[in-house]
């Protein structure tokens, strides 16, 4: 009897292990970008709602494949950049001469990456296609509080476009 409680002691630990690294182990695929900057931006955003400037860059195969139609290609990395932005003194943004907000200080790095087999440890009801994602601070190092449930759960509804908010900006920038 004790030698049954044991094996079911660990296998209860063993299984709740094998959770925990499912559910982190989305995030741990996805490297900083270190050449994120040497392909396109392709688009990018202010956001009052959070007083940012976001910058989006995509690899020059991605914009291609979305130029074509084609689903963007295993391995594609596409890296927002997230700026604050310059405040002017009644605490709105400052804008520049073309109207867009005028960056700040680096804030963060959220990536998205495919890569084949990827997401099959996820539910239906989470998986993004093959698609993961990690979010990094200013200093390039991985932000082990980002809630990557969100991203997935954001992203779940754009199936339809391979789980892409810009992917209309991605062929634009394509052509």
């Amino acid at each position: 009897m004790k030698l049954y409680r044991t094996v079911a002691f660990t296998a209860t630990l063993a299984g709740a292990a094998v959770a925990v690294v499912a559910a982190r182990a989305g995030g741990d695929k996805v490297a900083f970008p270190a050449g994120y900057d040497k392909g396109v931006m392709y688009w990018s955003l202010d956001r009052a709602d959070n007083k940012q400037r976001r910058e989006y860059y995509a690899p020059a195969a991605a914009l291609d494949a979305a130029k074509k139609g084609q689903p963007l290609p295993s391995g594609t990395v596409l890296t927002m950049v997230q700026y604050s932005t310059k405040l002017a003194a009644d605490g709105n943004p400052e804008k520049d001469a073309n109207g867009k907000f005028i960056k700040d200080k680096l804030v963060a790095y959220a990536v998205m990456q495919k890569g084949t087999g990827w997401g099959a440890e996820y539910p239906d009801d989470m998986r993004n296609g093959e698609w993961e994602y990690q979010v990094f601070n200013a200093e390039k190092q991985v932000n082990d509080k980002a809630n990557l449930k969100a991203c997935f759960t954001c992203h779940k509804p754009k199936a339809s476009v391979d789980y892409l908010f810009t992917l209309d900006q991605l062929k634009a920038a394509a052509k």
